[in-house]
């Protein structure tokens, strides 16, 4: 068993008293149908005899009696196994759901490879269990049944069966395996990567149009889906080719333990019953065919499930474990994503005690988000130290690519604070000017947002997100550009009641200087690099970057409110 199917399996614990019993339920099902085949088969060769019927009774009702068991069997079983399932693959989810909430996005998460771990890389651990686990499972009870059935009628009959058996349980599941597993590796990641693409060229789609990529675009989702295409072909194939020689096996295996029961005087009415319950015994072997190349199919995927139900709230550095009561920040901390390539942070220390108020600003790939990303755990630093990473309860906040949920706006603020009052929520909305278009809507709370916030306003989707992060009332707030969307005006008001109401320290990435006067410190990066921090009023009078940013802007907004006026 793989250390993936040993995390799932772990989840699902609760329930393996309900998956044991769906087990037994299918091996039930399947001695079910083998004792009808060999029960109907006796019935006829014996009623060509035209014995009288009261010689017939018993079986003719015992015929009835299996067909009627076999088919209610299969529903309970079916019943009793989703029920299980459904309530496992709800915790898993669940679970899977909290990681990725517990932490920033990383640079190797995108929204369309999240779905596809939540959607179908989740119902890998539904096929595991319902058609790896379970049936086989019932098909080994059922062999071993099979054996000591045909021990029973003809010993000597019972070694080509056991051989047979052995062959459809286990040889030939290992062939299976054996020839899909390379290519059963790549169908997951493969799905994820088409997944992303898809979310590209819908949500992205006014973009790749802007810049002339459409058909670049276009053309590399058709290649993923064509190599998808023919991978799963190739499965297919395999699975074809493999099945069909578990048939030519069924017939051979029948076709010797006939032999034998012959050759050892069984009689030709319990031959006739060897025959076909030897048939009927291979068939249910070779559904163990099916679940091992199942198995192989879905290996990628639960690895990838398992690195989500394993997995810590944030990845943090290994020297980055502080005491509870260290100030948070970070200690020449050096950040490098590629190999070779120029650092994304080089040798950044910043400290945040309660109250503190910091604002971190330059040009786009400075290293701004960069720098929140290490404070909120989601990066691990090459170098240096960082003090109260990986908590989202000790640093934690809006990050830019933050998601609205399509669900009530309640349930979208609940994700920061589960079991919030509804008088929390309207005082961590206030602030971010929430509170008063919740307040005029005739839902309230309860008012639907849509799909990423589609029903709201650019500025009203933004509100919401601040409001999340104020309730989640960190140490530390991180505000990834909090006020985008919003006209100057409300921007700084905003920011001022977000400053206001934060009772912990708070660091700001932005790219618009005004309202940072009250500011304790500002750092100007530029290429991961601090090259000038101090207070607002000393930075607008030196010469750099600072200084010429903010005549730009305070040229800009009065030409915006010269416009207005």
């Amino acid at each position: 068993m793989t250390a993936a199917e040993r995390a799932v399996l772990r989840v699902a614990r609760p329930w393996l008293s309900r998956l044991l019993g769906a087990g037994l339920l299918a091996a039930g099902t399947e001695l079910a149908g083998l004792a009808l085949m060999a029960t109907a088969t006796w019935l006829l060769i014996t009623a060509a005899g035209q014995p009288p019927v009261a010689a017939l009774t018993v079986a003719i009702v015992a015929v009835r009696t299996l067909a009627i068991a076999r088919g209610v069997l299969r529903y309970t079983e079916r019943l009793a196994g989703h029920d299980a399932v459904l309530r496992i693959i709800t915790e898993v989810r669940t679970r899977i759901f909290r990681t990725l909430a517990d932490r920033p996005a990383r640079a190797t998460d995108r929204s369309g490879d999240a779905l596809s771990r939540l959607v179908s890389d989740v119902d890998a651990v539904q096929d595991l269990l319902l058609r790896v686990l379970v049936p086989g499972a019932a098909a080994g009870l059922v062999a071993v049944l099979a054996v000591i059935g045909a021990a029973i009628v003809s010993p000597p009959a019972a070694l080509p069966l056991a051989i047979g058996l052995l062959l459809a349980a286990v040889a030939l599941p290992a062939l299976g395996s054996a020839l899909t597993r390379r290519t059963a590796a790549r169908v997951a990641p493969l799905r994820g990567a088409l997944a992303v693409d898809a979310v590209d060229l819908t949500a992205g789609a006014a973009d790749l149009a802007a810049f002339g990529a459409t058909d670049t675009a276009l053309a590399k989702a058709a290649g993923r889906a064509a190599e998808l295409s023919r991978l799963e072909r190739r499965l297919a194939l395999v699975g074809w080719a493999v099945d069909g020689a578990g048939v030519l096996l069924a017939g051979a295996t029948a076709a010797v333990v006939v032999l034998t029961a012959l050759h050892a005087g069984t009689s030709g009415t319990l031959v006739g019953v060897l025959a076909v319950g030897t048939i009927a015994a291979v068939e249910s072997a070779l559904a163990l065919v099916g679940a091992a190349r199942q198995r192989t199919q879905l290996g990628t995927a639960l690895t990838r499930v398992a690195a989500l139900l394993d997995e810590p709230a944030a990845a943090r550095a290994d020297d980055a474990r502080p005491d509870d009561d260290a100030v948070p920040g970070l200690d020449q901390v050096s950040v490098t994503y590629r190999a070779g390539a120029a650092p994304a942070l080089d040798g950044v220390t910043l400290r945040l005690p309660p109250g503190s108020r910091v604002a971190v600003v330059g040009p786009s790939g400075a290293g701004k988000s960069t720098l929140l990303a290490v404070l909120a755990g989601a990066v691990r630093p090459d170098s240096g130290r960082v003090a109260g990473a990986g908590d989202p309860h000790r640093v934690g906040g809006l990050f830019a690519d933050a998601h609205v949920f399509h669900a009530p706006v309640r349930d979208n603020l609940l994700l920061a604070r589960p079991g919030a009052a509804d008088d929390e929520l309207a005082a961590a909305a206030a602030p971010a000017g929430f509170l008063d278009w919740v307040r005029d809507q005739p839902a309230g709370w309860d008012t639907e947002v849509g799909e990423d916030g589609g029903q709201l306003s650019g500025g009203q989707r933004q509100r919401l997100l601040l409001a999340r992060a104020l309730l989640l009332r960190p140490e530390v707030l991180v505000l990834d550009e909090p006020t985008e969307g919003l006209d100057p005006a409300a921007a700084d008001a905003v920011l001022a009641a977000v400053v206001a109401a934060s009772p912990g320290a708070l660091v700001l990435v932005t790219h618009r200087l005004q309202g940072l006067a009250g500011f304790d410190e500002i750092l100007v990066l530029d290429s991961g690099r601090v090259t000038q921090r101090g207070r607002h009023a000393d930075l607008v009078t030196q010469p750099g970057w600072y200084r010429e940013q903010w005549l730009v802007q305070q040229a800009d907004e009065q030409g915006y409110l010269t416009l207005r006026g």
